[in-house]
């Protein structure tokens, strides 16, 4: 399970600290229960994201049972994507 609060302070300190891959390595250490993936939102097909910000979306997965899916079920939750949204240029 993810709580609607965690979702918040991973949003949070994403925001203030930016999306990138050590950002995502020091949430690992600070949630150590909860598998984080980072990629980019065009990525993600077919699913809607969980909360929406400036710059990333977030996404939850489902790893009960060996097999990984996106859910909108933070009871169910296992792990966060931050899916970086690119600028067109």
């Amino acid at each position: 399970m993810i709580s609607p609060e965690q979702l918040d302070q991973v949003a949070d300190f994403v925001t203030t600290e930016g999306l990138n891959e050590s950002v995502v390595a020091r949430l690992r250490t600070q949630y150590p229960g909860t598998h984080f993936t980072y990629c980019l939102d065009d990525d993600i097909v077919d699913a809607d994201p969980v909360k929406e910000y400036p710059g990333f979306n977030m996404y939850l997965v489902n790893g009960h049972m060996h097999c990984v899916r996106l859910t909108d079920d933070p009871e169910h939750a296992t792990g966060i994507v931050l899916a970086e949204i690119l600028d067109d240029l």
